[in-house]
């Protein structure tokens, strides 16, 4: 699969709770071994906006990459220490890449 070939994604808004910010910065740290061993996952960035807000962009060839990643090891990772981290649920948006830019 070509890296230049991606289409879809996820938009992943996180709101740190109070206090748990080096924690929601160390779990985003932590997932990207589990991202490196998913096959199909082109692209994983985890990133800060600011106090208390972070955010994943993850993106796919195709639809059933985006599946695979949602239902894998990371959704889960995210799923069980959402209410130990975040102040309100993960808001999780599929997304259309419309252009890209990857390493070869």
């Amino acid at each position: 699969m070509a890296l230049d070939t991606v289409h879809v994604g996820f938009l992943i808004r996180l709101k740190a709770q109070p206090g748990k910010d080096a924690a929601v910065a160390e779990f985003l740290e932590s997932v990207l071994p589990i991202v490196d061993d998913e096959p199909r996952t082109t692209a994983f960035v985890a990133f800060r906006t600011g106090d208390s807000e972070y955010g994943i962009v993850n993106a796919f060839a195709d639809d059933a990459g985006r599946q695979a990643h949602g239902g894998g090891q990371a959704g889960a990772a995210l799923s069980a220490r959402a209410a130990e981290l975040f102040a309100e649920p993960p808001t999780v948006e599929p997304i259309e890449v419309l252009a890209s830019k990857l390493p070869a």
